[in-house]
């Protein structure tokens, strides 16, 4: 028998949980040619921001052991050409959309979510909290969370309510579930972690620093024990929360270890690089992992790992008190 596949991201319910991360995957017209978007849960966009921006100077990518660098600097043609050419095209195709959103003020991330908030094909908003505030000395909302609620807060006053508002938080902070509760006393209605940590690379023939930056965000496999750490813990602390976890996956196994770990969705982001049907390939994995251990529903299995050592699935319990006289 099939496994349900079907996962809910606050009350919207999406068909399963595979989605991409947002950053590599543009607004999905590149992978729209390899398959219909439709077989993904959902699809995150690139991070829009108010103005076009242009990204970082090259290089902007460097390859690491297990990963890669990079530091494009949110590029995109800005809100208004989204609005135009790209959302509507998603749209008409009915595509599962979480638009990404970056801002470097409180205002510019509310002026995005007004500018959002009556536009057909939203799904979700994810908050890129991954940004430097300008009005701040330049520290990124993600690291501290009254920084982060105050956008948070912001985005979910303008947001119509039908939309849920995702933070997406970092991981280098000193303790991220201190950020997730913020975000979510804020008002957010789901968390998405993790954004990329920071790392940075020296190109020993040049002597300089690998990329023009100088650092950049770290992705791929490297960083998988990483997202599984930090949704574990925010798992823990609001189990009640839905989560998508982010960050070096490869694989339906990967996946799997978010979703025992407390994730309902997870995201797809470096695996898409050298192969556009990982999302595909990493839904059928994870299924085919599912169905092996006797699941029926991938809610079964979402936490599970919290549970104590000895006890059965949550589907196993309710069969067997089904059963019972």
């Amino acid at each position: 028998m099939p496994v349900d596949m079907r996962t809910f991201l606050a009350h919207v319910e999406l068909a399963n949980p595979i989605t991409t991360a947002a950053g590599c995957a543009a607004s999905g017209r590149e992978l729209a040619q390899f398959f219909d978007l439709h077989r993904l849960g959902a699809l995150a966009t690139r991070s829009i921001t108010m103005a076009p921006r242009a990204g970082r100077p090259t290089p902007r990518m460097a390859e690491t052991p297990s990963g890669m660098l990079n530091a494009v600097g949110l590029q995109g043609p800005g809100i208004d050409a989204f609005l135009e050419r790209e959302l509507p095209w998603l749209a008409q195709r009915g595509i599962r959309t979480i638009v990404s959103i970056g801002g470097g003020t409180v205002a510019e991330y509310s002026e995005l979510a007004r500018r959002l908030a009556d536009a057909p094909g939203v799904t979700a908003l994810e908050v890129n909290l991954s940004c430097p505030n300008i009005e701040d000395r330049g520290r990124v909302f993600a690291r501290e969370g009254s920084a982060a609620a105050e956008v948070i807060a912001s985005v979910r006053s303008i947001m119509r309510y039908d939309v849920p508002v995702v933070a997406k938080l970092a991981p280098d902070v000193a303790d991220i579930v201190a950020v997730a509760r913020a975000c979510v006393d804020a008002g957010a209605d789901a968390l998405s972690m993790i954004n990329n940590p920071l790392g940075m690379a020296i190109d020993t023939e040049a002597l300089r620093p690998s990329l023009a930056a100088v650092t950049g965000g770290l992705s791929g496999p490297a960083i998988l024990p990483i997202a599984v750490r930090c949704v574990w813990q925010v798992h823990a602390a609001l189990p009640g929360v839905p989560l998508i976890g982010v960050g070096g996956v490869m694989t339906g196994a990967d996946a799997f270890q978010l979703i025992l770990a407390g994730a309902c969705a997870v995201g797809v982001g470096t695996a898409l690089f050298h192969d556009p049907y990982a999302c595909l390939r990493i839904e059928r994995e994870l299924e085919d992992l599912l169905q092996a251990r006797g699941f029926q529903r991938l809610a079964d299995a979402v936490g599970l790992a919290h549970r104590p050592p000895g006890s059965a699935p949550r589907h196993l319990l309710v069969d067997s008190e089904e059963s019972s006289p």
